[in-house]
Parts: structure tokens; C-alpha cells; sequence
């Protein structure tokens, strides 16, 4: 019997064959329809999961360069970024703080005292997701850093992998690690993103203490509230606490070397600001050093053991973002929205509603840190039809972006997917109903909160 998602697969390269050979309409080029093909082609495996993400990202790579999609510069792009790299160093750093035993020590040290109660669990999971943005940030390197932690905490707590409290655990901290990381702006891709694209285009400049101010009760706050809500009743488990030595043996060697090289990398990525060393570089400075001599962790021969598929799923969909955005796709979704939005001056709420789900919809898409930037030039004409402040427009694109309707959207996600071993229908479990939660509940109390602090209206 056919499986659903074969059958959506062959429906989504029916679609972008069609797309792919349609004369393009007048304003519209032939590159313009060919990426919108690609686009279709590749979003849609992605989101059907027929196939594995990586492989998915080899077919953009593949088709883009043998149809003449874009320059090799821009659908490789990804891999001159520092982001792609900071996954590559994450990667290495998860492995080597699993082979040494050191995620068991962090995993006791952060959450023994939690693993009585599920509640407590995954409530000081998404408190601690919630600290590490301020100090980390990178959402990437933050995920690779917790779950391999948490995965030993869910071993502790009695879940074997696969289970519902396993998948629980994981998925409240890559959810929290990304959604409530949005209400801290140097915390996340797209905020930095968001934030560039302001001063650039605008001369616009979004401080930090006015971003978290405006931001964080009701994205940061309130959203943790809701994923911890909405974990322990999806995902409803009792913890069976494994039976751990009570006398701590003393840190291996190795294990005090790896905790050397993560102390080192946290405070030069909390200390960016001052050094401008990219997060990327950072990492990889890590991943390097554990396969060095004497102060590495992990013999060469390890290396074979790193899991390489976000690496190139990452690639792929940076790659397809700045395809999409050269190749005038973006701009003429953008063009043909501006004339359908409800927008009107004085309608402040229907605005507010209106321009976050515009931001949220956006990244169906593109790619999550293309999202401001395929917005940000839009946002004059928004601030123009509405009669806010320009600011304020811009404000409006994180409350869209800081949702997602399929992971595919958030690489982040995903790589805390592959890490984890979750599926694509667990990851929507959780995503959806808090994507409808986030829409009914949390955007008409984040418009309330605006209208409070006279930020709108």
C-alpha cells in the first residue's frame, strides 16, 4: 500500500514540474519560475520526509547547478558562512561529550534533583533553555549542546529512547532553545538578521534592552509557560528514576579536558561582543580541539562517528534562501502580497495580527534567518499604510518569525531533530497545536502587552 507521504512526494514534483515548464507571467523571468520550482521541489520532500534531509539537500544542490538555477556562489553559499560551521563544531562537540561521559556528569549536576517529578523535569529544562539563550548565542550551538545532555537525563530518568518521556525531554528544549530564544535579540539568526537589515536599510538601530523589553514577557515568558503546558500534556510520562551511585567518582582525564574546551567556548561565545569572533569559528576552534593530541578527547578515527547530516541539510537550506532571494522569487511574493493585505491606519490590532502572521507564513518560503530579510524591505510601505512607527513594524516580523509551521523552516530544529532521532510526526505534535496556541492565545496578549507599554496604538 502507498504510503501518504509518497503520494504528497509525487504530487510535490508533479507541481514543481509543472512550475518548472509554465511560461512565466508578464513582470515574472524565466529564473524567477525555475526557482519557484526548485523551491517547491525541495520544501516539499522536506516537509513530506520521504526521504532523509541531507539527501533532499544534495538533489538542491544538484538540480540547481545542472538546470542553471543560480551561480555556484549562491547555491553553495552556505558553506562560506560561519553558521554552517558553527554546526560542524557542534557536531564534534556533542559527539566528544557523549564518547567522554561527560553529558551523564552534566546531566546529573543540572537535573538529578528534577528526575522525581516529570513536571519539575521539563519545567527546569525549559527554565535552564531559557538562561543559556542569554549567555550562548548561537541557537545551533545551544542545541548541540543540550541534547546530548538531555538524552543522558532522559536515560536517568527511566525513558529509553523512542519513548514518549524521551521525546518529551528533547523537544522541550530545541523547541524552547529556538521560540523563546526570539525575545533575546542577539540570541537567534534571524533577530541579528532582523536587527542588520533595520540599521542597513533604515538606519534603524534595536537596542537590546528595548528589544527584550517589548519582546520577552510574552514571547520569552508566557511561550516557556505554554511549551512546559503543552509538553506534559502531549507527551504525559512518569519518571522511573534509574538507580545512579550516590559517591561521584572524580572527573577522567578526558572528561576535565572536555569540560575545559566547553568552558572556553561558552565564555568567548558569551563574550563575542567584545572580541568579534564569529560563533562559527568558535565552534569549529572547539570541534578542532578535540581531536588534537594531548588536549583533545577523541582519537582521529572518531571522526567517522559524527553524524554529517545537518551539516549539509544547513547548507541546503541557506543555500536555497539566497536562491530564492537573488533569483527575484522573494521579491515578487513580497510585490504580490502588498496589494491583498488587510492593512488600514487605525486598525491597530488587525495590523498587529496581520503583519505577525505574514512574518510566520513567510517561512514557508525561505528559510528562517532569510525571514527579516525577505520582510525588512516591505516594512516602509507597512509603517506608511498602518501609521506606525517604523520600528514598530519592524518589531512585528520577530512575533511572526519566533513561530514555525514545519521544522524544516528552523534548521536549528531540525539538527536537534537528527541528533535526538525524532520524527518529523513528533516534531508535529508539539509544533502545530502550539503554533495554534501562539496565534489565538499569545498574539492577542502580546498586542494587549504592546498597547500597555504604548509601544502600538
Amino acid at each position: 500500500m502507498t504510503r501518504p507521504s509518497s503520494i504528497f512526494a509525487a504530487l510535490v514534483c508533479a507541481g514543481a514540474a509543472v512550475i518548472f515548464l509554465l511560461p512565466p507571467p508578464q513582470g515574472i523571468t524565466v529564473t524567477t519560475m525555475h526557482a519557484a520550482a526548485l523551491l517547491v521541489f525541495t520544501v516539499g520532500l522536506w516537509a513530506s520526509g520521504t526521504l532523509p534531509e541531507h539527501i533532499t539537500g544534495f538533489l538542491f544542490f544538484l538540480l540547481a547547478m545542472v538546470l542553471a538555477v543560480a551561480p555556484p556562489a549562491i547555491v553553495f553559499s552556505g558553506f562560506a558562512s560561519a553558521t554552517l560551521w558553527l554546526v560542524l563544531g557542534g557536531l564534534i562537540l556533542a559527539e566528544a561529550i557523549h564518547r567522554t561521559g561527560l553529558a551523564q556528569r552534566l546531566a546529573g549536576a543540572l537535573f538529578d534533583r528534577y528526575t522525581r517529578s516529570y513536571r519539575q523535569l521539563i519545567a527546569a529544562i525549559v527554565i535552564v533553555s531559557i538562561v543559556l539563550a542569554f549567555f550562548m548565542p548561537a541557537t545551533v550551538g545551544r542545541v548541540l549542546l543540550l541534547v546530548p545532555i538531555l538524552m543522558a537525563v532522559a536515560q536517568r530518568a527511566g525513558f529509553e529512547r523512542g519513548s514518549t518521556g524521551y521525546n518529551g525531554i528533547c523537544l522541550a528544549a530545541i523547541t524552547t532553545t529556538y521560540q523563546c530564544g526570539t525575545a533575546i535579540l542577539p540570541a537567534n539568526a534571524p533577530n541579528l538578521v532582523l536587527a542588520g537589515a533595520a540599521e542597513t536599510l533604515y538606519g534603524v538601530q534595536l537596542i537590546y534592552a528595548e528589544y527584550l523589553w517589548v519582546q520577552f514577557p510574552v514571547l520569552g515568558i508566557l511561550k516557556g509557560l505554554a511549551i512546559i503546558a503543552f509538553v506534559c500534556w502531549l507527551f504525559r510520562a512518569e519518571v522511573r528514576p534509574v538507580a545512579v551511585p550516590h559517591a561521584t567518582p572524580p572527573l577522567t582525564p578526558e572528561q576535565l579536558r572536555m569540560a575545559v574546551i566547553l568552558i572556553v567556548a561558552l565564555a568567548l561565545w558569551a563574550t563575542d561582543f567584545l572580541h568579534g569572533i564569529k560563533a562559527g569559528w568558535i565552534a569549529l576552534a572547539a570541534g578542532t580541539a578535540c581531536f588534537m593530541p594531548r588536549i583533545g578527547v577523541m582519537p582521529f578515527a572518531a571522526f567517522n562517528s559524527v553524524n554529517f547530516g545537518p551539516y549539509f541539510y544547513i547548507g541546503a537550506t541557506l543555500g536555497l534562501g539566497l536562491t530564492v532571494q537573488k533569483s527575484g522569487l522573494s521579491e515578487a511574493v513580497g510585490t504580490a502580497l502588498e496589494g491583498v493585505l488587510p492593512l488600514a491606519a487605525g486598525a491597530d490590532f488587525g495590523n498587529f495580527i496581520t503583519l505577525s502572521l505574514l512574518a510566520t507564513v513567510a517561512g514557508l518560503f525561505t528559510t528562517n534567518p532569510s525571514q527579516p530579510a525577505v520582510l525588512a524591505p516591505l516594512a516602509e510601505h507597512f509603517a506608511q499604510v498602518t501609521g506606525w512607527p517604523l520600528k514598530t513594524t519592524l518589531m512585528t516580523m520577530a512575533v511572526g518569525f519566533s513561530s514555525m509551521i514545519l521544522p524544516y523552516q528552523v534548521p536549528p530544529a531540525v539538527v536537534g531533530m537528527q541528533v535526538a532521532g525524532l520524527s518529523l510526526a513528533t516534531m508535529l505534535r508539539l509544533s502545530l497545536p502550539l503554533l495554534a496556541f501562539s496565534i489565538v492565545v499569545l498574539l492577542p496578549l502580546d498586542y494587549l502587552w504592546w498597547r500597555i507599554i504604548g509601544y502600538v496604538g
